[in-house]
């Protein structure tokens, strides 16, 4: 019963302390590139959900335009959806590559 407690700090922040302890330019770029990725798969969930929304909302008024504006921001967010993983993916590759690791493990 003494081991309850375990220490995240490690796992969660990993060794170098994140953002806290940044001195080099290469923690910035990591952290701008892990925040970035969060907030672009945010932003996919809300234009999906906004895009779902006006198709059914301009059904039930049977309104075309309303449809096609909710057709054009879902599929926006499934072009935007492609370019984000794709250079999540160009990342992986460069950092496979050079051996640098730019977005953290």
């Amino acid at each position: 019963m003494n081991n309850i407690a375990v220490d995240i700090g490690d796992k969660f922040f990993g060794n170098s302390g994140g953002i806290r302890t940044a001195n080099s330019l290469s923690t910035y770029i990591t952290f701008f590139l892990n925040a970035s990725f969060v907030i672009a798969g945010v932003l996919l969930l809300f234009y999906f959900v906004m895009g779902g929304i006006g198709m059914i909302a301009g059904a039930g008024k049977d309104n075309p335009q309303q449809i096609e504006k909710g057709k054009q921001a879902a599929t926006s967010a499934l072009i935007g959806f492609i370019v984000v993983f794709a250079s999540y993916w160009i990342v992986k590759l460069i950092e496979q590559l050079t051996g640098i690791t730019i977005l953290g493990n």
